[in-house]
């Protein structure tokens, strides 16, 4: 039986969390963002990813990439099967090595596509004792990987940054929207338009996606769940249930029991591309 899905997390490696999904007809997302930069690989099927204003059909072979704060989701087409990997990786760890966040959002590159899946297998591997510096080398090489393309201009709005900011200040107050515009200096109407068009989600949304992420730090450090609800904003376990496994295709129990150890692991795919 196709395991559905699987959360992998290894002491040794604090900065780095995996997921497997076996059956993404079975793992349905909202749009969200990650604290983290994602990278991962389509191991069969396609489905449908979105990416800031890019919405484009992904199959087996490809690679996604995903900055932190971007908006994305992935989903399946017509109940078409389909399986994934996915890396997250700390971005303070990244930072403090210079990584620089790539522009390209996905890439068929079969050499990049075999090489994330080399690191995959290592990362899973507890018996290697370089596996930090296997994911370091893989970093620092992936720019060769990637067509240079130039990063788009995107016209500031000092007001509308300032109510992201607010919001990601205050995401476990109990926020209004009457709060945001206040602090902003915008008016109700324009903000949610405005700040839709800017950042790919209304205001609320972007405030239950930061709620999210951070019930995910919470939950990474084993805490109950109902006291990750309280603390991290929602009106209760129920809430903090229906919005993790809207924005995660995950429960937060689910989640937060993540395979210890990377030996209980089955071994990894191999690519299968649509005919």
């Amino acid at each position: 039986m196709i395991e559905v899905s699987r959360f992998w997390r290894d002491p040794a490696l604090p900065f780095v969390e995996a997921r497997r999904v076996g059956d993404g007809r079975k793992v349905c997302y909202a749009a969200h963002s990650h604290e983290s930069f994602s990278i991962g690989v389509i191991t069969s099927g396609c489905n449908t990813y979105l990416n800031g204003d890019s919405h484009v059909e992904v199959m087996a072979g490809t690679t996604v990439l995903m900055n932190p704060g971007v908006v994305h989701s992935c989903n399946p087409i017509a109940g078409q099967p389909w399986s994934y990997l996915m890396l997250f990786i700390d971005l303070p760890w990244l930072q403090a090595r210079g990584f620089i966040l790539p522009v390209q959002t996905v890439s068929t590159s079969p050499g990049l596509y075999s090489r994330l899946l080399q690191l995959f297998a290592d990362l899973f591997d507890n018996e290697l004792a370089d596996r930090e510096d296997r994911l370091e080398r893989f970093l620092g090489d992936l720019p060769r990987y990637l067509q240079p393309l130039a990063d788009e201009a995107r016209m500031d709005h000092p007001q509308l940054d300032a109510a992201a900011a607010f919001i990601r200040a205050h995401r476990t107050d109990p926020l209004s929207l009457e709060d945001v515009c206040a602090a902003c200096g915008l008016s109700r109407s324009y903000l949610i338009r405005a700040f839709r068009q800017r950042f790919g989600l209304t205001p609320h949304g972007y405030l239950l996606d930061q709620r999210v992420q951070h019930a995910r730090a919470l939950l990474r450090k084993g805490r109950a769940i109902a006291e990750v609800a309280q603390e991290a904003g929602f009106a209760d376990q129920a809430h903090l249930q229906r919005a993790f496994k809207q924005h995660l295709a995950a429960t937060p129990g689910h989640y937060r029991d993540a395979v210890p150890a990377p030996s209980r692991l089955k071994p990894l795919p191999q690519v299968q591309r649509r005919t």
